[in-house]
């Protein structure tokens, strides 16, 4: 979950909202929002337990098209347009070290070489997850240590007061949200693994429940650091907000040291989302027989075509888009195919009440219906202000469906002796 959406999108929030009770609010309430999502996710996740995550759910609850669109958003954007923004994001803070670094070469080595990695073989590629993702860990416990005890205090207050109703209710916290919640993203990565969990029963929800809280903390205690130790001013539109905030508790000196070592953070979380991505391809191409290829695993049992794929789109991502354009464009189809996943929830309740269910959310109707609430509320507030990029994301799934389409017309015209999709 941690990755570079905390270290980044402070500075586009404060542009529009000024008060410190409101920007923790929105870290608070996006991570509520994760976590009633999450509770929601366990239920389906061992109801239908294959990996691949909203690919499996949707065909399920509702139609193996609606499945289709969703994993089709995560083959080509999903996952590769959180790579690429993470390797925007690792080729600012690289410079910090080496200035002259031209842009996007430093995110675009380091994603081929973790792709290089991912492709030698699953024992490879989750030792290495994990010693960097550990790495990441202590990074952040420093950085929140650091800042209880460096840098000069700015005139913030997080107490509440008579604007912060305004701001809470204004489009721009809802916008906001926005970034917050893409920084959230990954509360639900465990289901698109389940498949390779031990005691999913048991391990998936804790999993998933833990992991959220932590993050809670975690999220609220690097931004109370970052408004507290740097003005504000400063912080507005940059997306280097980790070592501008660096900068102020430990010198010029000590900022560039601080942009390394979020760099060193990153690694791990562009190595997850080659890690899982794949995988959603790689389920796709054991139903869709236009797909097979993806579902085909090589000698050290990783499906190298479909990271391959995923490296590929992620290379043209960074290349051709700017941070907030990726991320308006991907946030608004990835939020509608989340919601009608929890609804799901509420759904197979409803008309399919005695279906074994190995976990049942925590909560319910509220949880579920928290999550829907906020994400419907997002959906709006991104097509009002953001009508071209969320467009662009209808569009996006309008095509995915057209493909589907195309593939069934394709299948029915194969000999009789091809095999056919899973239905």
């Amino acid at each position: 979950m941690v990755g570079v959406g905390v270290f980044t999108s402070l500075g586009f929030q404060v542009k529009d909202i000024t008060s410190g009770f409101s920007l923790l609010a929105l870290w608070i309430i996006g991570g509520i929002v994760a976590m009633c999502g999450a509770i929601s996710y366990a239920e389906l996740a061992l109801m239908f337990p294959r990996s691949s995550g909203e690919y499996n759910f949707l065909r399920r609850i509702y139609h193996p098209a609606f499945g289709f669109v969703a994993g089709f958003l995560s083959a080509t954007v999903g996952f590769a347009a959180p790579v690429a923004l993470a390797a925007m994001a690792f080729s600012v803070y690289f410079r910090s070290v080496m200035p002259d670094a031209p842009l996007p070469w430093p995110g675009l080595v380091i994603v081929w070489l973790i792709s290089l990695v991912h492709l030698m073989g699953i024992r490879q590629g989750s030792a290495f997850q994990n010693i960097w993702t550990a790495i990441k860990l202590f990074l952040i416990v420093a950085f929140l240590v650091s800042g209880l005890v460096l840098g000069s205090r700015q005139p913030i207050s997080f107490a509440p007061t008579a604007v912060d109703l305004d701001f809470i209710t204004s489009a721009p916290f809802a916008i906001s949200l926005v970034f917050v919640m893409y920084s959230y993203s990954g509360w639900n990565a465990a289901t698109y693994i389940i498949g390779e969990i031990e005691e999913p029963n048991r391990n998936l929800p804790l999993a998933l429940f833990l992991g959220t809280a932590i993050v809670i903390v975690a999220y609220v205690g690097l931004n109370a650091v970052f408004l507290s130790v740097t003005p504000m001013q400063e912080l507005a539109g940059q997306l280097n907000v980790a070592m501008i905030a660096g900068t102020h508790m430990f010198g010029a000196l000590g900022g560039r040291i601080v942009g390394m070592l979020i760099c060193i953070g990153l690694v791990s979380s562009i190595s997850a989302m080659m890690w899982i991505g794949p995988r959603v391809t790689m389920t796709m191409g054991e139903d869709m027989p236009l797909l097979r290829i993806f579902s085909r695993k090589s000698a050290k049992g990783v499906p190298a075509a479909a990271i391959i794929f995923q490296l590929l789109v992620s290379t043209l991502l960074l290349l051709s888009g700017s941070f907030e354009k990726v991320l308006d464009f991907i946030q608004f189809s990835l939020t509608f195919c989340s919601f009608f996943t929890v609804l799901g929830v509420i759904t197979l309740r409803i008309t399919h009440p005695k279906l074994p269910r190995p976990y049942r959310a925590w909560g319910y109707p509220v949880t579920p219906l928290v999550f829907l609430a906020v994400m419907l509320w997002m959906m709006y507030y991104l097509v009002v202000n953001r009508p071209v990029q969320s467009l662009a994301g209808f569009a996006m799934m309008l095509s995915g469906l057209a493909i589907y389409g195309a593939s069934l017309l394709l299948s029915k015209a194969m000999p009789s002796d091809t095999p056919q999709a899973t239905a």
